[in-house]
């Protein structure tokens, strides 16, 4: 049996900067819903970016609670790698298209 250290652990976060006044966590899980929360993400070309520690402190969150501002640093770093892989994902589908 795996240790509760060992088991693998993933959160999200939803930012919509016309509903909300900060990031939210929408998803954590531990484990088997863990891989469910990646598998959900890949199958939906959601950017996967892997951060341990932050997500060891997201999964302490309530679902839909605001990202505190002692995390803003780490979700903006988030927030940009992001945009920077939906940005890449555009174009190549752009010059996929020509």
């Amino acid at each position: 049996m795996k240790k509760k250290d060992d088991l693998r652990m993933a959160a999200s976060i939803r930012y919509d900067k016309k509903k909300d006044e900060a990031p939210r966590l929408t998803a954590k899980g531990l484990g088997i819903l863990a891989d469910k929360i990646i598998e959900l993400a890949r199958k939906h070309d959601v950017p996967i970016k892997e951060d341990p520690a932050l997500v060891s402190i997201l999964c302490r969150l309530d679902i839909d609670e605001e990202i505190p501002s002692e995390l803003f640093r780490a979700i903006a770093e988030i927030l940009a790698f992001v945009y920077s892989t939906n940005e890449q994902y555009r174009e190549k589908l752009e010059e996929s298209r020509l």
